[in-house]
Parts: structure tokens; sequence; C-alpha cells
């Protein structure tokens, strides 16, 4: 098949967790034979330059340049207006141009769009099959923002949801079919009730790259992994230094908690203030620094989708302590193959016990990697993938 495919951040190197999907589903495609052109947008001339390599895994690909300031103005130019101002941060007349030229001149035998945000830019096409995946639906994700931010600032994430829900539901027709990451965030596509068909595959974590190395690890370290740019990583890295940290301390004084993610603001670099806190900023490789804790902490308050960093470190053999909300995108069971709290006391029970019981976590690093090999495999993921399209091409051509 020829495939159009777009996203709205470069898919390479997969580094991220808006990278890591479509960089899967990419690879997947071209490995089957499948002719897949790439479309996205870059932000910096380092982040273009980064993409080299991407060849390897895709027939063509084409990427639009744009600038933050401008796409900004293009935010707050539909705030006014009923459009998500989501989509004038991904708008690029450059991208728009180019993906018409193709279409005019390359018979594509499916179109598939990742995030609601770019499927502007096909949403007329009416003579080709067209998946969307929304991977995470982006709407519910700024709703849930309304009870962390204050006023009247909350207004802003709740008028951006409002206006993301309704384009969400309005774009679902325009496709053949819609997708999303987890069974939680299919259900609120289906909610929808768009009469479209929908469907979920989930992602997966190369086990080959996370892995055990057996080389040991510090029983009175914890870790986070995360980008620390993101509110929800912030966010809930300032909540569990000043509300469980403590707790820990109080039993075990010598803790020491890793924050490991890029571009940390001047407010998260200052929790390394904190005795026994280090705020490594960006790594070459987050392996070493979560191999050597005794337990991956993820007690985010704000979460949709799935989380990578769960996965990864369970895929490491590390231990994972996680908020529900966190846990709700991991095919796995709580306190079978990871532990979830809900209190500051809860996640300091759970992390005390990981530190201190080396049995219990064996336990669960041995159970937490066995579920990833199962549950978030990318073979496997991808073989519900091509379920998808099969169905997909199927309806359109009935």
């Amino acid at each position: 098949m020829n495939i159009l495919y777009l996203c709205h951040r470069f898919p390479f190197p997969p580094k991220r967790g808006g990278k890591i999907r479509p960089f899967n589903m990419i690879q997947h495609f071209h490995n089957k034979g499948h002719k897949v052109w790439v479309n996205s947008l870059v932000r910096t001339t380092e982040e273009q330059q980064e993409t080299a390599g991407i060849e390897e895994f895709c027939h063509k690909h084409f990427m639009a340049k744009v600038n933050d300031k401008v796409q900004t103005a293009k935010m707050i130019f539909r705030l006014p207006t009923t459009i998500p101002s989501s989509m004038g941060f991904f708008h690029s007349t450059e991208l728009k141009q180019h993906i018409n030229k193709l279409l005019a001149t390359v018979k594509f035998d499916l179109i598939f769009v990742h995030c609601s945000s770019v499927a502007q830019y096909v949403e007329n096409v009416t003579d080709v099959p067209k998946i969307l995946d929304y991977g995470d639906m982006d709407s519910q994700k700024w709703l849930s923002y309304t009870s962390f931010k204050p006023f009247p600032l909350n207004l802003g994430y709740w008028l951006e949801g409002t206006k993301m829900e309704r384009e969400e539901k309005r774009l679902a027709k325009k496709f053949t079919m819609g997708t999303a990451t987890t069974k939680m965030e299919w259900r609120t596509l289906d909610d929808y009730q768009t009469g479209i068909t929908t469907d979920w595959f989930p992602n997966g974590v190369n086990a080959e790259f996370f892995k055990p190395d057996n080389e040991g690890y510090n029983s009175n370290a914890i870790s986070f992994i995360g980008r620390m740019d993101y509110y929800p990583n912030q966010e809930c890295m300032f909540d569990f230094c000043k509300n469980v940290l403590p707790l820990i301390k109080a039993v075990i004084p010598t803790v020491e908690l890793f924050i490991v993610g890029a571009e940390p603001t001047e407010k998260v670099r200052a929790l390394a203030n904190i005795e026994g806190v280090t705020v490594t900023g960006s790594v070459d490789d987050v392996r070493p620094y979560i191999l050597r804790t005794a337990a991956m902490v993820a007690p985010l308050n704000i979460a949709r989708g799935t989380q990578n960093k769960i996965l990864e470190a369970m895929a490491m053999g590390v231990p994972v302590v996680s908020s529900e909300m966190a846990a709700g995108g991991i095919d796995a069971i709580s306190g079978e193959h990871f532990l979830t709290a809900k209190s500051p006391n809860e996640y300091a029970e759970a992390l005390i016990e990981l530190m201190r019981n080396s049995d219990e976590r064996k336990r669960l690093s041995d159970s937490g990697r066995e579920r990833v090999l199962t549950n978030h495999n990318w073979q496997n993921s991808m073989n519900r993938l091509e379920a998808i399209v099969e169905n997909c091409v199927a309806q359109f051509n009935n």
C-alpha cells in the first residue's frame, strides 16, 4: 500500500512519548513492504538535524519548520473563535501545500493521522480510507488541567478543552475509523457516539533496550522519569517532594530521589536544594539512573493515555509505584505487577517497603517485566493495528 502518514511531532528519533508511538507504526508499515510518506513539523534547527536516519524506515518524508512565536500567535488568534488553539499551534501553510501536492500526484491507499491536531490537513479528503489515531483524547487532558491551574488561567484550559472535545467529535465523522491508545481513551472516543467505527491498540516498549542489567541498586534510592518542561510531571514532583518525601525521610533519612528528565524549569531545578534530591536535566541515557534505584515513582495527578515511563521502568525490572490515574493506561494489575497509591501515606508506605524488602522488590521486578513482555509488546500491538487497517480499507470499499 501507499500510505500517507501525518503526525504532530516529527517521529524520529523516537525519544519521547509523542514520537515513540508513530515511529513504531511507521517502522511496522515499512517492514511490511508498504510505502510510507511521513509528513510532520519541526520547531528548531536542532530538531531538524536530529531527524537524519528516518530514511531507513520510510519511503519519503517531509518536515515543515515552524517558529514557536508564529505558532503562538496563531493560537491566540483562535481564542475568540470556535476553533481550538491547538489547531493553530500545529498549523503550517507549507505543510498543507505539500500534502495537497502529494494527494494530487500520488495514489494513496490509506491516510493515517496520529493526533487530532493535524487531522485538519486531510479532513476533507473523501476518496481514500482514513484512520484518525487520537492516541490520547487531548480534550480531556485540557479539561483535567482546570483543577490544578489558578483562576482565571483555569478558564482558558476549560475553554480549550471544551472546544477540543467538540472538534474531536466533528473530525471523527470525517474519517473512516478512529483509534486510541488505551481502553479508557477508547471508551471516551466511543462515548462520543459519532457513528464511526472505533478501536484501540496499546503502546509497547522496547524490552531489549529497556531491560535489567543485574548490576545491583541502591536500596535507599527512588527515581522519576519524565520531561520536566511538561506541566503534569512538574506538578507531581512538586507535590511529591512536599508531601511524600518528608514521610519517607522520617523512616529512611538517607533516602535519595533522582528526577530524571529533559528541560527542567528553574522551579524544578530548585527541588535539588532539598537534601537528597537530584535533578539531572537532560541525559543521554535514562537507564543507568533508573536501574540503580529501588523503585520508580509515577505520582501523576494529571494523566491521560499510556505513561511510557511506567512501561520502561517495568521493562527494566524496576518496581513502580503509580497514581491510579497514571496506571489507567497500563495493562497490568495493581498489587501483582506494580503498585498504586492514593495518598501521601500510601506512597510512602509502598516505597519504604520496596526499599527495605528485597524479596518484595524482586517479586514486582520479575512480574512487572513479564507483564510488559506479554501485554505491552510492540509486535502484538502492531498485529492489532494490521487488523484495524484491514477493517478500515474493507469498510471504505464496501
